[in-house]
């Protein structure tokens, strides 16, 4: 009997309950609760030894990566933001009870210099460096134009795309050759939507960032790759991530008819962190349930 599964029903769950939650949202309050791979994510040995940052990395995806990674034999450092300590403290506990290294680190990306010191301490507490993902980021969904203030803009481009530029400055003096960087980008920044002008507009930067990046990196042997969700079902959405009313229906539109969950990216973030993908630069793969990419 065939274990395969239809996409479409996989994960089934007909209208999520309406919920909010004031920020900064916390996974484990969500209703459901997302599946990041805790039970559901089966590890093989692919990335013994290596050592790895994950920003964002208490919930959602960047939590998916990080247990998927602990899973796969690397220790992990994961970069969470204060008011997430107890997110935070479930993936921690989770990794060190698999005999893995888990490191926390709080830090908020609005302020400048944050996201070069988590690096910093990030290598002195694992003891270097080769796996960098920034995977860290904020949205807020504003119906109208009038409502999107000049601060949130900023606030917005400073958290998803000047932090990265931070960060990816300070490894550069820790990783070696070898090593794998990963961004995480989004389907808005092919696909954009109007009540998220500038969350869309630094996912468009970021899949530029990628491209050029793996550039600049190729000749140091480090590769240089993006992710691009699609609608998955993290914190991130119920802080202000859609507009009122849409949380229900939050995925439908997608080809598969629902909503992803984190650990249906795990996988991904693995491979283009381990030597499996060493032949694998300046891509980015879109887990979006199929609405399309295309740089």
């Amino acid at each position: 009997m065939s274990n395969l599964q239809n996409p479409r029903t996989k994960f089934e769950y007909n209208d999520f309950p309406e919920q909010q939650q004031s920020g900064p949202a916390l996974q484990s309050e969500m209703t459901p609760v997302p599946d990041t791979g805790e039970e559901t994510y089966t590890g093989h040995g692919r990335m013994k030894g290596l050592k790895a940052l994950i920003t964002g990395g208490d919930s959602g995806i960047g939590r998916a990566a990080a247990i998927a990674y602990a899973k796969e034999g690397a220790d992990v450092a994961i970069q969470y933001l204060p008011g997430e300590e107890k997110d935070a403290k479930e993936v921690e506990d989770f990794i060190n009870n698999l005999g893995q290294k888990a490191v926390t680190l709080k830090a908020n990306f609005r302020n400048d210099g944050e996201a070069a010191k988590v690096v910093r301490d990030a290598v002195e507490a694992l003891g270097g460096l080769d796996v960098l993902v920034l995977n860290s980021a904020e949205q807020f969904a504003q119906e109208k134009l009038e409502d999107l203030s000049i601060e949130q803009v900023k606030n917005t481009f400073q958290v998803n795309v000047v932090s990265m530029f931070e960060a990816v400055k300070e490894a550069e003096k820790h990783l070696e050759s070898g090593a794998s960087i990963i961004l995480t980008t989004s389907v808005e920044s092919f696909n954009p939507s109007k009540q998220l002008l500038d969350y869309a507009s630094t996912k468009g930067a970021i899949s530029n960032l990628v491209v050029n990046l793996s550039q600049y990196f190729n000749d140091k042997g480090i590769r240089v790759n993006g992710v691009a969700p699609g609608p998955i079902w993290t914190p991130l959405q119920l802080d202000g991530g859609q507009l009122e009313g849409k949380i229900p229906t939050f995925g439908q539109g997608s080809l598969l008819g629902r909503a992803g969950q984190p650990v249906e990216l795990a996988s991904v973030y693995v491979l283009l962190g381990s030597e499996e993908s060493s032949y694998t630069t300046g891509q980015i793969y879109g887990i979006t349930g199929g609405y399309n990419i295309s740089l």
